[in-house]
Formats: structure tokens, C-alpha cells, sequence
């Protein structure tokens, strides 16, 4: 014990502050051993200040400081790490010399700066080994518990402004989009129902603001949703979900209009009947197939080489679709560009002829043509005799 004694003073260790750990393996690093110790919640902050090898265990004796006063009645006897033998917990003081805390004073949970879970003090007997198992239960599951999300950890893009004025004013968004961005706030951010309400209602203004205050004189307690289901309700359209079924099947494609730009049209009206209730959202990779078979009238050879016709039965999804579509128009375009060029280049060299052509010859070419006109006519007069019809002998002579 006095060794002990004279190891914690040369250490700097308060000996009411000190706890003796035996049998640790000779490879344990001073992090894994605080971070077995620091489980017993009524030692506080422990912290390893020596080491020392023990020839008879053939293990280290570790000396620690601990930041609240040792009790050994309140402290498990040993700890099992994961592998090997268990460790044995040891106070350098007897019961008698050490200066513990009265029995009949609760004995708090120490506060752990990691878990951020304050302790709350408990009446029972700190030598009840049922307490002790207790507290180092409770300490295990504060310490697996998730910690509460920070404000800023839920920060979500704000919305943009929306009026429901129409034309769209500059700096606001129209409808559609308004909308879109606000269901996958309310879908994706994890904050609570009235944050999501607050967020909502700031970046209203004008007659859309007015909406959304009649929605909350009328029920306060009323969800995102029916806010967002109230301003769709004011400033969309009143088609129902066959309406815009029907429509959705009348799309076509455009002159000119490239095949992915069309999808991506079909796909936003598609979306908007699979809201309305025009379509199970089931049915949505099918439709899009049958509806981009039916309207892409420009794109007749490129669906041929999708085979998409094909494929109705196991239709591929949106993003896969474009993801083809993109790719057959990247390698159309790559076809495409050598014929091009070697039109272009013939059409140049043509014109440099042209241009280089020298004036004495081009007379001397005309001359000669002449002649050979000449020369055709008479071999055609010759030939065709007097009963040849004048548009027929103009028709020979005008080559």
C-alpha cells in the first residue's frame, strides 16, 4: 500500500482520486483502457497516468485518476473488455484511510461530456451490486442513444417566394415548381409538423399568404399538407385526374424536338395525374412506355432501336429511360458528324474550282459547248425529219 501510495504522489494523483487497474494486457493502448473505465459512470472522467508490469500476472498494473472520489463499495470489482481476462479494479487506500463520501448521502450519476445526459441522484445503497449493475446499465444505454438533432444539423434550402400572381413576378416561382420543392421539404427534412408549417408560411405573400391564413383561422392545427392541398387548391388547375389523363395521352412530340426533351415534358404532366389520382403510381413505368410509343412520331428508328415495343411488359423506369434515350442521341450524334464534314469539304473544294478557274479558259469552254449545240442540232433536224412535233424537237435541242 505505501508503494502505492508513494506511485500516486509521484504521479501527482490524489490517492481519494486514484483507482488501481490489474491484469491488463501488455499491448493495451491508454485509450482502450479509459475507454473501458470511463463506462463506469460514478468514476467520472478517468484519465491513465502510469504503467507498470507485473511479473506475477504477467500483465500491467495501470495506475488512473479519476475525476470524482473513488468509492470501492460503489465501483464493479473488475471489468471484461472484449477479449482476454477480466481486469481487476483496486483503490491504493483501505476503507479505513479513505476518505469517502457519507453513507447516507445519495450518490449522483456523474455527467459524461459525451453523452450530455445529466445524472439525477438515487436513494439506494451504493453497495447494492444490483445498484451498481444498474447504473453501468443505464450508462451503456445513454451512451447508444442517438443525441437530439441540431437546429442546424435539419437546415433545409429555404423556399423561394410564391404569390400565386399571375404572370410569375420576377424572383418568385410559378406553381408547379413552388410546390414540388415544398412536398419534398415536407417528405425529406427532419424537423417537426410546425417547423415545417413555419418554413411554409414565410415564403407566402400576397393572395397566397391569404390562403394560408384562412387555413389556419379554420383549423390551427392543420397539417403541411393541407396547407400545400389548400394553395393547389386556389391557384391550380380544377382538372380532375382523367382530365389530365387524357391529356397526358394527347402529348406529342414535337418537329424537332428532341426525343429525351419529350420524355422529360411527359414526364411532368405524368406526374401531375399520378397526384390527382388519375393512375396508381404502380401503373406509372408502364404509361410512360405506352404513351412515348404512341407520341414520339419524330423518333420512329430510335424506338426501333430501343425496343421498347420489346420491353412493355418489364418497362424500365424514368431514370433508366433517359439514361438510354441520352445515350442512343449521343451516339446518333457521333454518326452523324463525318458525313458532315465531308460534305462540307467537297462543297469547299467545288467552290476553290470555281474560283481558280482562269478567264481565257472559261471563253475558250464556252466556244466550245457552243459548237457541240450546234452540232446536236443539225444531227437532231437531220434525224427527226419534217413531221416532228415542235415541243419534241425543242425538248432535243434543249440539251
Amino acid at each position: 500500500m505505501s508503494f502505492l501510495l508513494n506511485w500516486c504522489q509521484g504521479e501527482g494523483v490524489d490517492p481519494t482520486h486514484a483507482l488501481i487497474v490489474k491484469s491488463v494486457p501488455k499491448d493495451a493502448l491508454n485509450e482502450a483502457i479509459e475507454g473501458h473505465l470511463n463506462a463506469i459512470k460514478c468514476l467520472g472522467r478517468v484519465k491513465v497516468k502510469g504503467r507498470m508490469f507485473d511479473p506475477e500476472t504477467r500483465g500491467l498494473v495501470v495506475l488512473c485518476a479519476c475525476s470524482q472520489t473513488v468509492n470501492i463499495d460503489a465501483i464493479p470489482p473488475e471489468v471484461r473488455p472484449e477479449e482476454g481476462d477480466p481486469w481487476q479494479l483496486s483503490i491504493p487506500l483501505d476503507s479505513s484511510a479513505q476518505s469517502v463520501v457519507p453513507p447516507d448521502t445519495p450518490i449522483a450519476m456523474s455527467t459524461d461530456s459525451d453523452a450530455g445526459v445529466a445524472g439525477t441522484p438515487d436513494t439506494s445503497s451504493p453497495s447494492d451490486p444490483h445498484f451498481t449493475a444498474l447504473l453501468k446499465t443505464v450508462g451503456d444505454i445513454l451512451e447508444k442513444v442517438p443525441r437530439p438533432i441540431a437546429p442546424e444539423n435539419t437546415a433545409f434550402r429555404r423556399l423561394r417566394p410564391f404569390s400565386g400572381t399571375a404572370p410569375t413576378p420576377n424572383g418568385e416561382e410559378n406553381l408547379d415548381t413552388w410546390l414540388m420543392q415544398a412536398r419534398l421539404m415536407v417528405d425529406e427534412c427532419e424537423c417537426s409538423a410546425s417547423e415545417k408549417r413555419k418554413r411554409i408560411i414565410e415564403s407566402l405573400k400576397g393572395p397566397a399568404l391569404e390562403i394560408a391564413q384562412a387555413v389556419r383561422s379554420s383549423d390551427p392545427q392543420a397539417t403541411p399538407q393541407d396547407y400545400l392541398g389548400a394553395l393547389e387548391q386556389a391557384f391550380g388547375s380544377a382538372e380532375s385526374g382523367e382530365d389530365l389523363y387524357y391529356a397526358f395521352r394527347a402529348l406529342r412530340q414535337h418537329a424537332g424536338e428532341r426525343l429525351s426533351d419529350f420524355l422529360r415534358r411527359m414526364e411532368h404532366a405524368l406526374t401531375k395525374v399520378v397526384f390527382r389520382g388519375g393512375v396508381m403510381a404502380s401503373q406509372r413505368d408502364r404509361i410512360r412506355v405506352e404513351q412515348l410509343l404512341r407520341g414520339a412520331v419524330e423518333s420512329d428508328l430510335m424506338l426501333v432501336q430501343l425496343r421498347l415495343r420489346e420491353r412493355k411488359e418489364t418497362p424500365p423506369s424514368f431514370l433508366q429511360l433517359l439514361k438510354e434515350i441520352r445515350e442512343e442521341e449521343d451516339q446518333q450524334a457521333v454518326r452523324q458528324r463525318p458525313g458532315l464534314a465531308v460534305t462540307k469539304t467537297a462543297v469547299r473544294q467545288v467552290r476553290a474550282t470555281d474560283d481558280e478557274l482562269k478567264p481565257q479558259d472559261a471563253a475558250k469552254l464556252k466556244q466550245e459547248i457552243d459548237h457541240l449545240k450546234v452540232l446536236v442540232a443539225k444531227l437532231s433536224a437531220k434525224d427527226s425529219g419534217p413531221s416532228l412535233p415542235a415541243q419534241e424537237s425543242e425538248t432535243v435541242l434543249a440539251p
